[in-house]
């Protein structure tokens, strides 16, 4: 795509990876919305001047909200990129883990859908335009300290498949942004996660690429996304499982 000319809308662009391509967007030249829960954060990114707009993606009515402010203010929007996402270590000896792993699917795959859904249309109409989902390595090789993360990221992958299938011969792009672990809130913890302005550089690399990949792979995440081709799978998995001693009361029992 050409990166230097979008109109842009992020849902979940007020930290991390949604930030920085946000910042990188508008650097290249393409006119960018932020949208985020955070008001306070939105607050701090309209003195940076970009548009904000408030929206909650596990709130069917804040995303239709959010979706009439942004087209009001730019019916140009061309580019659509699900950003908002969550996730937390679960117990699964604990049944308590549920509630995290109803937030995290809440937010990762009906946030997902429920943003596609307000912009379709819209892209539809205009005849062109790309939308991005945001998977994870770990949706290809489970981190096993996060089983419903991994679990929702596999679901957004899956849904992105059929979705570019039902949108082929509409103008309509679709694009799969597969993050390795980077240096955000959700991925920091990792001694190897990649530096965040280096992820950012190497994302915008590849969509700036014509056509745009159906799948901005990393270099750092090609481990992940073809461990099972590879047949470096079963031992990468038992390699993650070791940070299940983290989890209370565990020890170094897997």
């Amino acid at each position: 795509m050409d990166i230097t000319s979008r109109t842009v809308f992020v849902a979940g662009a007020t930290s991390g990876i949604g930030l920085e391509l946000a910042r990188r967007f508008r650097a290249a030249g393409s006119t960018v919305v932020v949208g985020g829960r955070r008001t306070d954060l939105l607050a701090r990114l309209d003195g940076e001047g970009f548009t904000t707009v408030e929206i909650d993606v596990a709130d069917a009515g804040s995303v239709t909200r959010a979706r009439d402010e942004v087209l009001r203010a730019h019916s140009s929007v061309d580019t659509v990129i699900t950003m908002a996402g969550t996730g937390a270590p679960e117990d699964l000896h604990d049944p308590a883990h549920f509630d995290t792993a109803r937030t995290t699917i809440e937010v990762n795959v009906l946030g997902t859908i429920r943003v596609v859904d307000a912009f379709t249309p819209h892209l539809l109409a205009l005849g062109s335009g790309t939308i991005v989902t945001v998977s994870s390595g770990i949706g290809f090789l489970p981190f096993p300290l996060m089983p419903s993360y991994g679990a929702s990221k596999a679901a957004v992958h899956a849904y992105t498949e059929a979705l570019r299938a039902q949108l082929a011969g509409t103008g309509v792009e679709v694009a799969e942004l597969v993050p390795p672990a980077v240096a955000t809130t959700i991925g920091g913890s990792n001694p190897h996660a990649l530096a965040l302005d280096d992820y950012g550089a190497q994302v915008m690399d590849l969509l700036a690429q014509d056509p745009t990949p159906r799948e901005l792979l990393v270099p750092g995440v090609l481990m992940h996304r073809w461990a099972e081709r590879d047949g470096t799978y079963d031992e990468l998995v038992a390699q993650r499982s070791q940070a299940l001693a983290m989890l209370p009361g565990r020890g170094s029992r897997p």
